[in-house]
């Protein structure tokens, strides 16, 4: 009688019974497709998935299932790409499990391993190196506490190599050097190898060779991995120590790989690997979605599963519970193109919707113009900001959007500008890496000007050649209380969460002091972001002391585009806002879902985008699949736009429409000729 009360009146009983009744009902409301993914159990099973097809809910469900069929939690593992996804489908399995937001955990990514409730391992694929690294590294030779170089430090590093090399960047560019060393490394290459292989084969060849063999050094001087390093070391790791191996294999009984068509050969080898033993390898991906091949990544990973693993199971996911029907006719008119695919047809039971509006403009201004005028429209109907997107091919587009939207005064945020690259973030994430090791002589300079204290590189340069004695006696001064600082912070660091070690290490730095209270109203603002690294440290509380530190310090490194919407870098007319339209590339919206979706730039050349490679055919169907990606981010409303002239490298570029509008069936479109012309003006 109480359980059929609570069930009609849900509001009259506990929340803890309410959840109760949802769990015992987990099956319910999965299509048939959906039921076969969950309760398939042992074996390697692939699991195709259309876009808005429910695939997170069906890895979640599975998760929860495995462990009402007596798997062991913590023997449960599931990988995805972003930190932004692993949170989300964490914070899923925690709610399904019953786990209380408050029990202490630990692991990759802020991920429970152990915990009083053992609880799933779920990470990102650089969380799981971690994760293996700091476990068994030591067997490799990677210290306990290593830190991990973004991609700009790794840059700055290369520089000084090659400056070491006299080698000028204007000749080879940093980037152009890490590109290559990420490329060998992502093929399983040691820096060594490279030489031997390289090091005779021309000018380029040669260079890179030497300038990795010292980017090596400068990372163990560091005590610092790279991103590459991340993937490449624990498969190095597990092949070479095969008790390591089995430990890994016995921890994670059951892998669950999302994503699985952006995997590169050694994340697809690492997970290869980890299933070896039992077999039970659960891999979702779509291969309508491989965008990343220019990273590295193979669709063959995906689409070969079958052959890899004879004994597999197929399971194709199809209706689309996130789009309109008129959106989901149109993506599959488009995809269906392709010819390296898996046949797969998406179906929805949702309405048609309104059709896709396609405008044509007379420049990248009154595209930008039109565009925004649409969404102050939109807004004043009732649409919210922030579930509006715009996405555009390239970065070179954004600056006339961001130029339409902030004079027609619609806020806006702009995803790129990564939270951690900015000067502020770095500078304070050097004070907290030289607390946790007083010999990184990179975050020494950092600090040691960031605030300035009158300590100069000539200064420092001294102290790393041991010329301590060579300093003069105001120097020597300034020096000392620098390292009584860093001294105070590295002891602190022992016992402090890592939310209060930042906030400590605000002040005991001098940032507080030169931005908040000495500042201009441009540093007051630059302070803001300042004290946000303690609200990102705060997720790592439940681990106090240097381990908890250093899983920040690794999620800080690890943060990409998507996590930018956690820390909004918005501009609008109307003044700073902590909402408002997102612009951002195709490929970073991977993933997302939004209400409204402009696609800006639909020309040919621009989209589908010219000169990607030597392989035509599969250029061209990556676009495709680019494409295909932008359309189904849209729940309800999708935005097609284009310009007659555009101004590419400062020239007027006449433009025609994009090959990809003739895909689509002209009755699922609508034509709007209106001007966004002079409109705000």
């Amino acid at each position: 009688m109480y359980v059929a009360l609570c069930i009609a009146l849900p509001d009259a009983c506990g929340e803890r019974f309410v959840r109760y009744i949802q769990i015992v009902n987990y099956l319910e409301g999965l299509n048939d497709a959906q039921k076969r993914a969950v309760l398939a159990k042992d074996g390697p099973i692939s699991v195709l998935a259309g876009a808005g097809s429910g695939k997170t809910r069906v890895l979640t469900t599975r998760i929860y299932h495995l462990v009402r069929e007596g798997v062991p939690a913590d023997q449960i593992l599931a990988v995805t790409f972003t930190n932004k996804a692993a949170r989300e489908m964490r914070g899923r399995v925690r709610s399904l499990l019953g786990a209380e937001e408050s029990a202490p955990r630990s692991g990759a990514d802020g991920d429970p391993s152990t915990t009083a409730t053992p609880l799933p391992f779920v990470a990102t694929f650089h969380g799981l190196g971690r994760e293996l690294l700091e476990k068994y590294g030591n067997v490799i030779g990677v210290p306990r506490f290593f830190s991990v170089y973004d991609r700009d430090d790794s840059e700055k590093a290369i520089a000084v190599a090659l400056k070491a090399l006299d080698i000028e960047t204007k000749e080879l560019s940093p980037r152009a050097v890490l590109g290559r060393i990420s490329r060998a490394k992502g093929e399983g290459m040691r820096a060594s190898e490279f030489y031997e292989k390289h090091a005779r084969t021309g000018f380029g060849g040669r260079i890179v060779a030497e300038v990795w063999l010292r980017y090596e050094k400068a990372l163990a001087a560091g005590k610092a991995l790279d991103f590459d390093d991340l993937i490449a070391l624990p498969v190095r790791l597990l092949q070479e120590h095969a008790d390591v191996r089995a430990l890994a294999q016995d921890r994670w009984r059951y892998i669950h790989i999302d994503e699985y068509q952006d995997t590169n050969a050694l994340q697809g080898k690492l997970a290869t690997m980890l299933a070896a033993k039992h077999k039970n390898l659960f891999v979702v991906g779509d291969i309508d979605q491989t965008i990343y091949t220019w990273r590295g990544a193979t669709i063959e990973n995906l689409l070969e599963f079958d052959k890899k693993y004879p004994e597999s199971q197929t399971i194709i996911l199809e209706r689309n519970y996130r789009s309109t029907k008129n959106l989901v006719d149109a993506a599959n008119s488009v995809i269906e193109k392709n010819k390296n695919r898996k046949e797969k047809y998406s179906t929805t039971e949702q309405a048609a919707g309104e059709p896709i509006v396609v405008h044509m403009a007379r420049s990248a201004e009154d595209e930008s113009r039109w565009i925004a005028l649409k969404i102050r429209e939109l807004i004043k109907k009732g649409v919210k900001p922030e579930e509006v997107a715009i996405l555009f091919r390239t970065n070179f587009q954004s600056r006339a959007l961001e130029e339409g939207l902030l004079r027609a005064g619609v806020p806006y945020k702009l995803l790129g500008t990564h939270f951690f690259s900015r000067k502020e973030v770095k500078d304070t994430l050097a004070w907290i890496r030289l607390a946790m090791e007083p010999s990184r002589e990179v975050d020494k300079l950092r600090a040691a000007a960031s605030p300035s204290r009158g300590i100069g590189k000539v200064t420092l340069g001294k102290l790393a050649a041991g010329q301590r004695s060579l300093l003069r006696a105001g120097e020597l001064s300034k020096v000392e209380q620098f390292e009584l600082v860093i001294t105070e912070l590295s002891q602190a660091a022992a016992f402090l969460t890592p939310s209060a070690f930042v906030r400590l290490v605000i002040e005991k730095s001098g940032m507080r002091r030169a931005l908040f209270e000495e500042g201009s109203a441009e540093d007051r603002e630059r302070f803001e972001n300042v004290e946000e690294i303690a609200s990102v440290a705060a997720r790592h509380d439940h681990i106090p002391g240097k381990e908890g530190i250093a899983a920040f310090l690794a999620e800080s490194a690890l943060a990409g585009d998507q996590d930018e919407m956690d820390h909004p870098s918005t501009r609008s007319g109307q003044g700073a806002e902590k909402t408002g339209v997102t612009l951002m590339t195709v490929h970073a919206a991977k993933g997302l879902e939004f209400n409204t979706v402009f696609v800006s730039g639909m020309e040919e050349g621009l989209f589908p985008h010219q000169g990607m490679g030597n392989d035509k055919d599969r250029d061209e169907e990556e676009e495709r699949r680019l494409f295909y990606v932008a359309m189904t981010r849209a729940k309800e409303r999708l935005f097609l736009t284009l310009a007659r002239i555009r101004k590419i490298y400062g020239i007027d570029t006449a433009a025609e429409p994009s090959s990809f509008l003739a895909d689509i069936d002209n009755a699922l479109m609508l034509y709007d000729e209106t001007e966004g012309h002079d409109i705000f003006f």
